[in-house]
């Protein structure tokens, strides 16, 4: 499905260039009324949309596609395609009539737009991280290590210290900066087992310094969490994330 959304939405691109330098071309100097022709009076009846009919499956796989690209089309936060630049590319296309774009073209150009729209929200993200950070830092009771992570002991435990090499058990409650969860074990009631070098740096070295029965407060920069790539929909490249982390036990 992803394939034949990108394919659409390369087409709907190619007609955005197409309609301009076709317009261009089409325009005419308009021609002089004579002073003594009356014009006729205009009324504009107003447009009415015809309801759509399914008749048969592909009418109903029609529907279901433009459905499906457009939710696809919402959900990546894309905003002011014009409807009917889309219709009238998709038309062309499955007629087989040329486009402004080939489909290798269409890609390039796709693939430019989203790379370039990426660094510039990655820029964001991680600008409002390091603000975020160095605000922080000065707060009570947050520590920063060499490498840059912030704590905070909410609980300090008796128990054993875990290295590298340990399976541990915790819950976790992982937010964005501005609040937003992306994950908890927390919500779901159920704590998570995993090796200790096994997962993201700030983890792996908050880990080794917590004792079973601790509870701290991460504020990890992003390049000790998931670094310049997304994970999943709701942590954007480049975020720097705050976990809530309770050391429930070494597993032996």
């Amino acid at each position: 499905m992803y394939k034949l959304e990108k394919t659409i939405l390369s087409l709907a691109l190619g007609v955005v260039i197409s309609s301009t330098n076709g317009f261009a071309q089409a325009t005419k100097k308009p021609v002089a009324t004579p002073a003594t022709q009356k014009k006729a009076p205009v009324s504009a009846a107003p447009a009415v949309a015809k309801p759509v009919v399914l008749k048969n499956g592909l009418d109903s796989l029609s529907a279901a596609i433009g459905v499906s690209f457009t939710g696809s089309v919402m959900q990546q936060g894309i905003e002011g395609l014009s409807p009917e630049i889309l219709t009238q590319t998709i038309s062309k296309s499955l007629k087989g009539e040329k486009t402004i774009f080939t489909p290798e073209q269409a890609n390039e150009f796709i693939g430019a737009y989203f790379n370039k729209k990426a660094a510039e929200q990655g820029a964001e993200v991680r600008i409002a991280g390091e603000k975020f950070l160095e605000e922080n830092k000065t707060k009570p009771g947050i520590i920063t290590t060499a490498s840059g992570m912030q704590y905070q002991v909410i609980k300090m435990g008796e128990g054993a210290k875990p290295t590298a090499s340990d399976k541990v058990k915790t819950h976790y409650h992982g937010t964005l900066i501005d609040g937003t969860v992306f994950d908890s074990s927390v919500d779901r009631g159920e704590p998570i087992e995993f090796p200790v070098g096994g997962v993201i740096k700030g983890w792996t070295e908050a880990l080794q310094l917590m004792p079973v029965g601790s509870k701290f407060k991460l504020f990890l920069p992003y390049n000790l969490a998931y670094g310049e790539r997304a994970a999943g929909p709701k942590i954007p490249a480049y975020s720097a994330l705050i976990f809530d982390v309770e050391l429930l036990e070494i597993v032996k």
